[in-house]
């Protein structure tokens, strides 16, 4: 039961989370700025400014998909973001701008998220499933597996959890990145703040669900020792 509990929880905060960023994302994308300024040329200057001018800005298909690659120093904007004048799209091209500034700039929580990506992967794969495998079998074997289940997926846990640093601190960046150079009035600015803030909770939501599951399986592992 508490499983199924831990489960639709997860659910709900995360189904939650993305209604959010949608409606925040789908108000102020509809609202255009009045720099006339879109997401490439926000994303354009704001990188000039800080130093990044050999970032490449490029398009990539879908929506909200934007991201920076640090290994191709390449920023890519999405579909809904790119050419998009809207106070939404800029806000989007921004907090990438922020992420863009904290790798030039060696910011620590976000080294530590880049050497936690392959563990964090391989735990979020494998080890529910040696955890699974491990309850199953009433052996030593057992116990080790849920062990190293619960060890790989702790990773992918410290991964999410490492990422709210980040990814709050590429927001108040790219806030303060938009005040400096006027991109958005101040009225403005509450918009872009708004959708930055929305889509902060799908992180939250993530690493809440993450901890949640670990416990579960930490609390399984300590009911059978008990046994």
């Amino acid at each position: 039961m508490s499983y199924y509990i831990i489960f639709f929880l997860g659910l709900g905060l995360s189904l939650l989370a993305q209604i959010l960023v949608q409606a925040s994302f789908s108000r102020y994308s509809k609202k255009a700025a009045r720099s006339g300024y879109t997401g490439f040329t926000t994303a354009r200057r704001l990188l000039d400014e800080k130093g990044l001018s050999a970032v490449r800005v490029e398009r990539v298909a879908g929506h909200l998909t934007d991201h920076f690659s640090p290994r191709e120093n390449i920023m890519r904007l999405s579909d809904s973001t790119y050419g998009s004048a809207s106070i939404a799209a800029i806000g989007v091209a921004a907090h990438e701008t922020g992420h863009a500034v904290q790798h030039k700039e060696n910011f620590l929580p976000n080294k530590i998220r880049s050497a936690l990506l392959l563990p964090a992967n391989l735990g979020s794969q494998a080890g529910p499933l040696l955890a699974i495998f491990g309850l199953m079998m009433q052996s030593s074997m057992g116990d080790m597996l849920l062990q190293i289940g619960i060890i790989l997926f702790g990773a992918s846990v410290l991964f999410f959890l490492v990422t709210l640093p980040v990814e709050f601190d590429a927001s108040r960046r790219a806030l303060a990145m938009i005040r400096e150079t006027g991109v958005l009035t101040a009225e403005e600015l509450k918009g872009a703040r708004s959708v930055l803030r929305a889509a902060a909770l799908t992180y939250v939501a993530s690493a809440l669900t993450a901890v949640l599951y670990l416990l579960r399986y930490i609390g399984l592992a300590n009911s059978r020792r008990r046994r």
